[in-house]
This record gives C-alpha cells, sequence and structure tokens, in this order.
C-alpha cells in the first residue's frame, strides 16, 4: 500500500465498521487461547495489536511503511519494521502470530508463510484473512496494493503446504458480497473512506448479523482461518 492508502487506513481503523467487524473476529479467536507472545504482522495503526494486548499477549507489532510504524508508536506499541518475507525474530518464539489482510500484497506469499511456520512454536496458531474470489478483483484491488484474490481452497493448499493444519476456516461478509460486487464493478478507485455515520452504523450491523447465521462455508468476500502448527513439525531453516 502506497503511503496515503496507510494513512487512510490509520485515520479510519478506530471507528470504520469493516475495522470494527475484523477487530472482533480476531478477538473472538484469541481469546480462547492462553496469552503468551504474539506477533501482529502488517500492524500498520496497531489496531489488532491493542486487541491482543487487552487479552493480555504479549505483542511485537511488525510493520513495513514508515507511516504505519510511525502510527503504532505514537500509540504507545512496540514496532519492529521489517519485511514479512524475512522475519528478523527468532525461530520457534512464538505461540501467536496474526497476519489481517497482509499475504495477498505480498510478492512471495509461500516465502511469508514458511517464515510464519519458522517463527512459530510447535503447537503455536496462525490466525490470517485475505480476500477471496478473483471475479471481485477490481480498481480497489489495484489502488490498495493487492497482488491477488484468493480461491477458497487455494488459500488453505498454501498453508497445509507450508505444513500447518486448518483449524478452522470461514468465509466472512457473506451478506455484503453482492454489494460489494456492485460497487467494485463500478469503482475507480480504494474503498478507503469514511462512510456516514447511519451508514456506518447499518453496515456494521449486518456483518455482525453474519455472527448467528450458517455462513461460514458460502461465497464471501474474504475468508478468515486459524491454523496451527503441529507439534512435531520439523524446522526447513535454521535459526536466526
Amino acid at each position: 500500500m502506497d503511503a496515503e492508502e496507510i494513512r487512510k487506513l490509520v485515520r479510519l481503523e478506530d471507528r470504520h465498521w469493516w475495522y470494527a467487524e475484523r477487530r472482533d473476529l480476531l478477538r473472538r479467536r484469541a481469546r480462547d487461547l492462553a496469552p503468551g507472545l504474539a506477533l501482529d504482522i502488517g500492524a500498520a495503526g496497531g489496531g489488532n495489536t491493542r486487541v491482543l494486548k487487552a487479552l493480555g499477549w504479549k505483542v511485537i507489532a511488525l510493520e513495513f511503511t514508515r507511516e504505519g510504524g510511525q502510527s503504532a508508536r505514537e500509540r504507545g506499541l512496540e514496532v519492529v519494521r521489517a519485511d514479512a518475507h524475512h522475519l528478523p525474530v527468532a525461530s520457534r518464539a512464538f505461540d501467536l502470530v496474526v497476519a489481517l489482510d497482509v499475504l495477498e500484497h505480498l510478492s512471495d506469499d509461500r516465502c511469508a508463510v514458511a517464515e510464519v511456520v519458522r517463527v512459530l512454536k510447535p503447537g503455536g496458531t496462525l490466525i490470517a484473512s485475505v480476500p477471496v474470489d478473483p471475479g471481485l478483483w477490481s480498481a480497489h484491488d489495484v489502488a490498495v496494493g493487492h497482488l491477488r484474490r484468493y480461491r477458497r481452497p487455494e488459500f488453505l493448499a498454501l498453508l497445509e503446504s507450508a505444513g500447518l493444519e486448518v483449524v478452522e476456516s470461514r468465509s466472512w461478509m457473506v451478506l455484503l458480497r453482492p454489494l460489494v460486487a456492485l460497487h467494485r464493478r463500478r469503482s475507480s478507485g480504494s474503498d478507503l473512506d469514511e462512510p456516514r455515520a447511519v451508514v456506518n452504523t447499518a453496515l456494521g450491523l449486518v456483518v455482525r448479523l453474519e455472527r448467528h447465521l450458517p455462513v461460514r462455508r458460502a461465497p464471501g468476500v474474504s475468508v478468515f482461518v486459524t491454523a496451527r502448527r503441529p507439534l512435531a513439525l520439523a524446522d526447513h531453516h535454521g535459526p536466526r
């Protein structure tokens, strides 16, 4: 993402309906795990990092961009500026790695997933999300720096090929998918804009409704996955 998109993200993430629900999805998965050491890859302004800290995790926020790293530091968070292809942390160090809407930005997603596996402790957890359905590709994807939209089976296969065990996968933004598809066909740039208060509230209610409906396997706009590093998985890289 370019600098302007990062600045917009940081301005919006505390109050925008999409970021609010994504934080809640993270919260509901992380709260079932025993708190330990976590790595938040692609932390930007640190919204997800703060969720983990509130749950008792010790968190290192990793951010590639100068703008995102500066914003997270201004919020009192510990930030490391680094490339997700080469994580500057020790092998088998983390109980949890979070990578929400990160992998679609990376030129070598297989390398990044291998790095995630390397830094996870045996039995450690990855919580990740990515945009799905190449048919939804639009000017928005280009504007925010996406290199791909995944097919759900393709993304699960990517994680499993690195040795991770998929514990849970669920579609997200199923109810809003028709609206997103219509909007994206007409869009000419990023959707990272602040909606009017009434629209923000209404869309937030719709995505929260999904929590109570059997739509985990239905086509959505994103997929949210929890995966685990097996206890017996061998390391493929030396310690760093």
